[in-house]
């Protein structure tokens, strides 16, 4: 899950990573009261989880409370590479004398962690690792150790900080730290980390990414979600502990383990070029247990999607056994059905493994117009993507 800028920023605060604060706001109303009651010139920044709101015009300085409430007027509203701007953060304006960059991230190819540093920020950090790759320092963090004193000195050291803010830096690294181990995020990022005319070292944006797999350790996760951001059919999904991902496709994906679902996103995509890029509408795997109940709560979140126009129901019994999967579809079929709503999308079933027989058998019994089994994954994909393509 990736926080916005304010949040992010009262993580660093909570473990004592030097930062400023603010006021978030929806109005430019709002936006001229917080810039009174901040009473110095602000910076209005827009909310949103995606880099580059400087270039596209979501930050911008205000002298007075009346030129916040123009800025607000102008971002509030704006796109930015696809993500709108509902909420800006109204920040005291800082004088900066240099401007930095630090991160603490998850390595996956290497199986451990990375820091980075530069002592040039402010800037799209990826540019700059392909551009001056010597600019960027890299440095291997050891799980068992984490970034202790002598790994923090270590960094600052690569990348070659002045003395003069050696040992604030190496504290922001070692607090920056806490934040990445304490809330188990896979991210921790400062771009840019400022020293101020007067020498303090700051944290003046912030970008940070959580575990979401972590989240029973961390109940408070729930209040960082934004539901206004956040699709409702991911939202209702949530509520119903589904792993569930919305696509931009037309074809239903529904499976048990998320290696099968994967691969069923990758034979649908395939499949679908033959019939005019039909693409996998969502990803849902619903596990390795699941009930009869999952099963129909998970159809009744993609048959709720206006984009889909086919639905693919791929289970390899295991734990699963296919005749709750086939007494699930049913279900929740019943269920769409006594709620009023028409349910006029095909589902392509193809079911192997544990009781596969049975549940092939309840559905043919059930004599469903709307649901077709095919055997193999092959070919339950080419026909559910040509059912897409009928449905379009």
């Amino acid at each position: 899950m990736d926080l916005y800028e304010f949040q992010a920023k009262e993580l660093f605060a909570r473990h004592g990573v030097p930062t400023t604060s603010g006021i978030v706001v929806r109005t430019p109303q709002h936006a001229k009261e917080a810039a009174e009651e901040l009473g110095c010139a602000v910076v209005v920044k827009a909310q949103v989880k995606t880099g580059g709101r400087g270039k596209a015009g979501g930050v911008k300085l205000a002298a007075d409370p009346q030129e916040a409430l123009e800025r607000a007027t102008d971002i509030l509203g704006l796109d930015i590479k696809g993500h709108t701007v509902h909420q800006v953060l109204i920040t005291p304006a800082s004088d900066i004398d240099e401007e930095y960059y630090v991160s603490i991230l998850l390595d996956r190819s290497n199986r451990t962690f990375l820091a980075m540093a530069s002592k040039e920020g402010g800037v799209e950090i990826e540019q700059l690792a392909v551009e001056r790759p010597e600019a960027l320092a890299r440095v291997a963090v050891d799980p068992l150790v984490g970034v202790d004193r002598a790994k923090a000195e270590e960094i600052v050291d690569a990348a070659a900080f002045d003395a003069s803010v050696r040992d604030q830096v190496i504290e922001v690294l070692e607090r920056l730290w806490d934040v990445f181990i304490n809330e188990d995020a896979t991210l921790v990022e400062v771009n840019p980390l400022v020293k101020t005319p007067e020498g303090q070292v700051l944290a003046l944006d912030g970008k940070v990414s959580l575990d979401e797999n972590a989240s029973f350790r961390h109940p408070e996760f729930d209040s960082l979600v934004d539901s206004v951001e956040t699709d409702p059919l991911e939202v209702a999904a949530k509520e119903r502990d589904l792993n569930y991902v919305k696509l931009s496709g037309s074809v239903g994906i529904i499976g048990n383990g998320a290696g099968l679902v994967m691969s069923t996103l990758d034979v649908v995509a395939y499949a679908g070029e033959e019939f005019g890029g039909q693409r996998p509408a969502n990803f849902l795997d619903i596990g390795g247990g699941a009930s009869a109940q999952v099963m129909a709560d998970g159809l009744e979140i993609i048959l709720s999607d206006a984009e889909v126009k086919s639905v693919f129901v791929n289970v390899f019994g295991g734990i699963t056994a296919c005749d709750a999967v086939a007494n699930g579809i049913l279900q929740a079929l019943e269920l769409l059905a006594g709620k009023g709503e028409a349910v006029a999308k095909p589902l392509v079933v193809r079911l192997d493994g544990n009781n596969a027989d049975l549940g092939r058998q309840i559905l043919r019994d059930a004599a469903n117009q709307l649901v077709e089994i095919v055997d193999t994954m092959d070919e339950a994909a080419r026909r559910v993507a040509e059912l897409a393509a009928q449905g379009a």
